[in-house]
């Protein structure tokens, strides 16, 4: 049996920078993609959320951001057509706007 070290044997002929070029490879591959949402589901997520606004329900937001999928939990307190964003006030109390393109499912 070939006892093998893997990369250890490696590094040390190759330089700091291939090094840190093959760790953010390695990184990349865990990045998700966004899916793509149809008319059905987008119609759905808006009557969750015109509900919950009207009865101060607490929503689960999932959203994508840039790499990675993101849930937030909380109610909605202003929804800014303007700027495409919906403003959520999470469990904490803190601010967190969303934009209207990144929402990827919404549950009660």
């Amino acid at each position: 049996m070939i006892r093998d070290r893997g990369n250890i044997k490696w590094t040390a002929m190759m330089l700091p920078e291939h090094v840190k070029l093959l760790r953010d490879w390695a990184k990349e591959d865990e990045y998700e993609t966004k899916p793509e949402l149809d008319e059905q589901k987008l119609e759905q997520m808006n009557e969750v959320i015109c509900e919950a606004m009207a009865y101060g329900a607490e929503l689960s937001i999932t959203y994508f951001n840039q790499t990675h999928h993101l849930t937030i939990r909380g109610t909605i307190h202003y929804v800014d057509e303007i700027q495409q964003k919906l403003r959520v006030v999470s469990k904490e109390g803190t601010m967190i706007q969303v934009p209207f393109q990144s929402i990827v499912n919404v549950t009660t």
